[in-house]
């Protein structure tokens, strides 16, 4: 990938705005970000008899946030966001679900599948939910509660996570656009191991942001 396009590619990718010398009209941008987010996540497309209606959000709804969620954490590689659009569409079987109904962990969920301890970790970085927090206490509902409430911080716990608890090694390696890169931000950042259907979905993310996969 050129370092043009590294620069280049949430514009292109995830509907920015691009330069005013460019002929590509930004609903067309759109679109594109719309496509991207189906290619990887194919269910997407539709909300449609989603088992948890309030849970669910299209793609076409997820793209201004989760590009929204690059900006303010500082995700400027394409291997780095095929990672975690990667992880939030498995994790919430495209975007269906915010919040864990499998087994049912009280206070895990966001679009990353948080576990209720990096959910406070995350509420707590956001100043503007410092008054809530302090009502909220030490109830793990209560904490995701506010965070789901609010579509920019319920998208932006991805981003959050692979900025603040990965660490620069599993960064390099993600920005690599690497199979072993990514197998390493799964299981010493993510913590979880590797699967097949998984791994799709990184596939799927990598090809679509044109990440060659090695």
């Amino acid at each position: 990938m050129t370092m043009l396009r590294s620069l280049l590619f949430s514009a292109l990718l995830l509907g920015l705005l691009i330069p005013s010398s460019s002929a590509v009209p930004v609903s067309q941008l759109s679109k594109r970000a719309t496509g991207l987010l189906i290619n990887v996540a194919p269910k997407s497309n539709t909300c449609a008899g989603a088992p948890s209606p309030r849970e669910c959000k299209t793609a076409d709804e997820a793209a201004p946030f989760i590009n929204q969620s690059f900006r303010t954490y500082g995700i400027t590689t394409a291997g780095e966001a095929a990672a975690v659009i990667s992880t939030m569409s498995f994790e919430t079987d495209d975007f269906k679900y915010n919040i864990n109904h499998f087994p049912g962990v009280p206070g895990q969920g966001t679009r990353n599948m948080q576990s209720p301890e990096f959910n406070l970790k995350y509420a707590k970085s956001i100043p503007a939910l410092q008054s809530q927090l302090a009502a909220a206490g030490s109830d793990p509902e209560a904490v995701l509660g506010l965070l789901t409430a609010n579509e920019e911080y319920d998208f932006g716990s991805a981003a959050w996570y692979l900025a603040t608890q990965c660490s620069d090694t599993v960064k390099a390696g993600l920005k690599s656009g690497s199979i072993a890169g990514w197998k390493a931000y799964i299981t010493e950042c993510v913590h979880t191991t590797v699967t097949p259907d998984r791994q799709a979905y990184w596939e799927r993310a990598a090809k679509a942001m044109g990440v060659p996969v090695s």
